[in-house]
C-alpha cells in the first residue's frame, strides 16, 4: 500500500513539473508574439503601426469625421484570421459596444474613423490569450481587416 502511494505521489510530482516546463510567462508569450508579428509584417511587406499596449496596426483608409472611443457603439465589417491565413470569423454589418470585445479592438479601432479600414495584428494577450476559442487555439496572434461602417 505505501509503495503504491509513493509511487502515485512520485506520478503526480512529475506531472506537475512537466506542466511547469511547458509554461510561458506572460513577458515570454508577449516576446514571442512579437517576434511573429514582425516576422508576419515582414514577409507581407506591411506598413505597420506598434501601438504603447503592443498591438501593430496599419490604416489602410483613413475614414472622415471624429474618431471613436472605448465607449462607443460601433457597426463594423470585419475578416478575422490567425497568422497561417485561417479565417475563423467573418461579419458585416455588425454592432456592438466597443467596451464589450477584445482589448486588441479596443485599442484599435480608435485609430480610424467612419468610413475608414484598418489591420490589426493583435498579440495574444490582447485577444484571448491563454484560452482557446472556436478555431482559435490559446495563445494565438490575431489578424483582423476592420471596415468602420459607423459609431454612436
Amino acid at each position: 500500500m505505501r509503495e503504491a502511494f509513493l509511487l502515485l505521489l512520485g506520478f503526480v510530482c512529475l506531472s506537475f513539473a512537466a506542466c511547469k516546463k511547458n509554461s510561458v510567462s506572460a513577458e515570454q508569450q508577449a516576446t514571442i508574439d512579437d517576434g511573429k508579428i514582425q516576422a508576419y509584417i515582414k514577409a507581407n511587406n506591411i506598413n505597420a503601426t506598434k501601438d504603447a499596449s503592443g498591438l501593430y496596426y496599419q490604416v489602410v483608409t483613413p475614414g472622415t469625421g471624429p474618431y471613436p472611443t472605448a465607449s462607443s457603439t460601433v457597426t463594423v465589417n470585419y475578416t478575422g484570421t490567425l497568422l497561417d491565413g485561417t479565417q475563423f470569423d467573418k461579419e458585416s454589418g455588425i454592432q456592438f459596444p466597443l467596451a464589450e470585445v477584445i482589448k486588441g479592438w479596443q485599442v484599435g479601432i480608435p485609430h480610424i474613423n467612419t468610413g475608414g479600414r484598418i489591420l490589426l495584428l493583435i498579440p495574444s494577450a490582447l485577444g484571448y490569450g491563454s484560452s482557446a476559442q472556436s478555431g482559435i487555439p490559446a495563445n494565438s496572434v490575431l489578424v483582423f481587416t476592420i471596415d468602420l461602417v459607423g459609431f454612436h
